[in-house]
């Protein structure tokens, strides 16, 4: 049975998915939760930290997965355009993902914790999630070059996301491709100089 704060958490992400955050209210969250107003209001203090729980959700949620694909059988090159194949049908399904990948936040979300709400407070974003896939395709594949790739991967599903070249998305075969193409085994010796 799931706890209070995960029937709050589910109530309030299907009512995102019905409508804008402003138009969320938290009365509404705690009946479709089966839960009072108080208990709510308990677990959040608030809408904001309602608001704050559920990016932070959609963040583990998005990790979990790449967790799942670095783990799966295959060679990396094949484990890493899955990761970018994940991040594109991942922001493609929450909204909250395609945002906290891209950095493209609007008025219809919920605002991330450290942005507009708490001035000087690290957000959780686009940097931070790159970070966190590249560390864990290091430990899952292997240090070094492939957590470069992976980072590459990731970087280029977040530009199919901003610009989109058209439906099917990115195509395991043209990211195998690249991940292979000669050049792409080590990080550039500039990369950050700039």
């Amino acid at each position: 049975m799931p706890t209070a704060r995960e029937s709050l958490l589910e109530a309030a992400g299907a009512a995102l998915a019905a409508r804008p955050w402003p138009a969320v209210r938290m009365v509404d969250v705690a009946a479709s939760a089966g839960v009072s107003r108080q208990t709510l209001y308990n677990e959040f203090a608030g809408k904001a930290g309602l608001g704050h729980a559920l990016v932070r959700r959609d963040a583990a949620w998005y990790l979990d997965g790449v967790d799942r694909v670095l783990g799966s059988p295959g060679g990396s090159a094949e484990r890493l355009a899955a990761v970018a194949e994940w991040t594109v049908r991942a922001a493609e399904a929450r909204p909250l993902v395609r945002a906290l990948l891209t950095g493209c936040w609007n008025g219809n979300l919920p605002v991330p914790a450290g942005r507009g709400v708490r001035p000087g407070l690290p957000a959780l974003g686009p940097a931070e999630l790159v970070r966190a896939v590249r560390e864990r395709a290091g430990a899952a594949i292997a240090p070094g070059e492939a957590a470069h790739r992976c980072e590459l991967a990731v970087r280029l599903a977040v530009s199919y996301l901003i610009a989109p070249a058209g439906p099917p998305g990115p195509g395991s075969g043209e990211l195998l491709r690249l991940l292979d193409a000669p050049g792409l085994t080590a990080p550039s010796p500039t990369a950050g100089v700039r």
